[in-house]
């Protein structure tokens, strides 16, 4: 990474966490709760989010949701296990291969065909999402997001899967910040120090999948989004032009996903168009 884009991603961290801390008690309370429940899947962005909610709400006010499937890699549920004990706060293991093994094993014979793992990978984000939504009902809790930045621009994640959360405090963070952090915040070196991975299935990793690395997308994707250079005068300045393209284009082509579903407009105030509002607008 040039040394000026890495000193411009670098963070105060102690008054990084202060505000992540803030935002999340003021945007949970404003809306009439006190609780939180979240997602933790061994990765290092629910570990951050974990750590952010923990310090900001106190431990009794935040839930763990462990959801592993039977081709999960075994060291991200003893990942997960290790922040839950960190931070002793309440847990729940809910095992989600029962309900999509269920599922494929009827589509596939409506459909004549096996899921690709696309498929699968999906129904398993949704499942869990389902899951997380569901308990918070339950627990009077909100959602807490997971989804950083960098994968929020690229699309990399699945709608109304992992990228849905009622409050999301990482969103603005790119991935190379989410582990500066991460270790901040005390997030276990053992979490810190593997490869990114949606754990989809076996021997997935995140920039396998992506086709370049996130120190890589986050140097462009900061240059593009955040200093609001063209893609190119990005590549004048020395990037490889596909890879430049490639990311440029991977962003325009996900907007949908980082947009609430299109209305049609009929009337003369539109949910989402003139009909617009704060979030907390009437507490």
């Amino acid at each position: 990474m040039r040394p000026d884009i890495e000193q411009a991603l670098c963070l105060r961290e102690d008054l990084t966490a202060s505000v992540l801390e803030g935002f999340l008690r003021d945007e949970v309370r404003k809306v009439g709760f006190e609780r939180v429940v979240f997602g933790l899947s061994g990765g290092i962005d629910s570990a951050l989010s974990a750590y952010l909610a923990t310090r900001a709400l106190g431990r009794e006010q935040v839930h763990a949701v462990l959801m592993p499937y039977r081709s999960s890699s075994p060291s991200s549920l003893a990942d997960a296990m290790e922040v839950v004990r960190d931070l002793n706060i309440p847990h729940t293991v809910v095992e989600i291969t029962g309900p999509i093994d269920a599922y494929f094993e009827q589509m596939d014979k409506l459909l004549g065909k096996q899921a690709s793992p696309l498929r699968r990978g999906n129904r398993m984000a949704r499942e869990r999402m389902v899951t997380l939504y569901d308990l918070s009902a339950a627990m009077n809790a909100l959602v807490v997001g997971t989804s950083n930045k960098t994968e929020l621009l690229l699309g990399y994640g699945t709608q109304f899967g992992d990228m849905a959360s009622a409050i999301n405090p990482i969103g603005d963070l790119y991935k190379c910040q989410v582990r500066q952090l991460s270790a901040y915040v005390g997030v276990p070196q053992s979490i810190l120090n593997k490869a990114p991975s949606a754990d989809l299935w076996a021997d997935q990793t995140d920039e396998k999948e992506l086709g370049f690395t996130y120190d890589d997308a986050d140097e462009i994707l900061y240059q593009w989004v955040d200093l609001r250079l063209s893609p190119d005068e990005i590549v004048e300045r020395g990037y490889d032009e596909s890879l430049v393209r490639h990311i440029v284009q991977r962003v325009q082509r996900n907007q949908y996903k980082r947009k609430p579903p299109i209305i049609a407009k009929l009337s003369g105030r539109t949910i989402g168009i003139d009909f617009r509002y704060l979030r907390d607008w009437g507490h």
